[in-house]
Parts: C-alpha cells; structure tokens; sequence
C-alpha cells in the first residue's frame, strides 16, 4: 500500500506536535511518532475502517486523534487530515467536507 500524506495533514501533525510540545517537552515526539505508527499501520488495514462524511476515519491508538483518508485505488492512499476527537464535531466536519457542506 502506498500512502501520501496531505500538505493540510502535515499541518494538522505540526499543530500536534506543538501543542503537546508546549505541554511536556519530548511529548510532542512521542505524539508524531505514534501518529505515524497509527499511518503506518494503513499498509496492511487500509480501507477497512468506518467512511465518515466521505472519508475512512482511523482512532489512533495513544492519542484523542482521528485520522481521515481516502482509497485513491486498492493500492494507494492519502491522509487528508489528522485532527483532534475534543473539538466541536460541527467544527471537524467543517475541516473534513468541502465547503462545509
């Protein structure tokens, strides 16, 4: 399986990063490096996971983080977004669907 990931998803794991950085320094590398363990695993289960809002839609593991893909073809896929389970979930859809719609 191939897996891209998004300019608006490396935003979404930098924005992460930062913000358990600021809590605990060496908490923001844990962070990236569990998420990217969660991405990693798409290899063998991508495509398996629930479609929310158009997109499939993996729980991480450690973190409250969801993480939103699309099956580009039955070998490749690309993470659109990486975000936060605590926010507003009109606020996550928003994020998720174009234009809000």
């Amino acid at each position: 399986m191939n897996i891209s990931i998004s300019s608006d998803a490396e935003g979404d794991l930098s924005d992460g990063y930062w913000f358990y950085e600021q809590q605990e320094p060496g908490l923001g590398s844990y962070f990236r490096s569990s998420i990217l363990a969660d991405i990693e695993s798409l290899i063998v289960h991508g495509g398996v996971q629930q479609i929310i809002d158009g997109y499939h839609r993996m729980l991480c593991k450690t973190f409250p983080y969801s993480i939103y893909y699309r099956m580009d073809t039955a070998k490749s896929l690309t993470i659109v977004a990486v975000l936060g389970q605590r926010q507003n979930p009109d606020r996550l859809r928003d994020r998720i669907t174009p234009n809000g719609e």
